[in-house]
């Protein structure tokens, strides 16, 4: 995937460097164990490769709501289980800080005196897998970052409120693999993080619950501008 993840690298920064505003934003999207974070992680690295400006990434999944929010809900035995289905994310929160992220790539960046105001600085959650909760303002998003990757799994789900984050976004991708590649590879995942022992139990959690995100995403994608097809190897994405 490397000569993938450089040639997306390059179309990106290609396009920031025409488009006509300060910093360019880009949704990287896919179903559970498309290799998506991946591709993000591995781009951001491509384009901070250079000198030809910064890029920084921000991951849909701080979004998610907390477990203690998750015990408030009428259903919540079933959130739980279907933790990472679009009911279980803030998308109100969500699409409020896309809008901010939209305002903020927009504006132009000031540096005072070399150092950036408080103000000036993008402030987003990011998520501890280790405590399996969101942490608040996680990440912090300075103005010299020209380059904006949102990565996460329903950023062109064309549903309720979701639909809203793709119009946000100046160039969409979609990292598309087949559904039972994915599916082992999230079987897997589950196993290696700890949250299942087995990869029996991760098929079975996959089941239940990741695989049907997968499926909802793809009967209710918004068309890409791009499409990337993600390969496996030796277990990898």
């Amino acid at each position: 995937m490397d000569s993938e993840y450089l040639r997306l690298a390059d179309t990106i920064r290609h396009q920031a460097s025409t488009h006509p505003k300060p910093r360019y934003i880009v949704a990287i999207a896919g179903i559970p164990g498309s290799g998506k974070t991946t591709t993000a992680e591995a781009v951001v690295s491509q384009l901070n490769a250079d000198s030809r400006g910064r890029a920084a990434l921000i991951s849909m999944d701080g979004f998610h709501l907390s477990r203690s929010e998750l015990d408030q809900l009428p259903n919540a035995e079933e959130a739980h289980i279907r933790r990472g289905a679009p009911w279980t994310f803030n998308v109100s929160r969500f699409v409020t800080f896309m809008h901010k992220l939209r305002n903020w790539a927009d504006s132009t960046p000031l540096a005072k005196d070399g150092t950036w105001a408080s103000s000036d600085i993008l402030q987003a959650p990011t998520f501890d897998h280790e405590a399996k909760d969101p942490v608040e303002d996680g990440i912090s998003i300075t103005p010299d970052a020209s380059i904006i990757i949102v990565e996460g799994n329903y950023l062109l789900l064309n549903e309720p409120d979701w639909r809203d984050l793709a119009a946000l976004a100046d160039y969409r991708v979609f990292v598309e693999t087949d559904p039972q590649e994915a599916r082992e590879r999230t079987a897997k995942r589950h196993v290696k993080a700890g949250i299942e022992k087995t990869i029996e139990d991760g098929y079975r959690r996959v089941d239940s619950n990741d695989y049907l995100n997968g499926v909802s995403i793809q009967e209710n994608l918004i068309i890409p501008d791009l499409v990337l097809k993600s390969v496996s190897t030796n277990g990898t994405v």
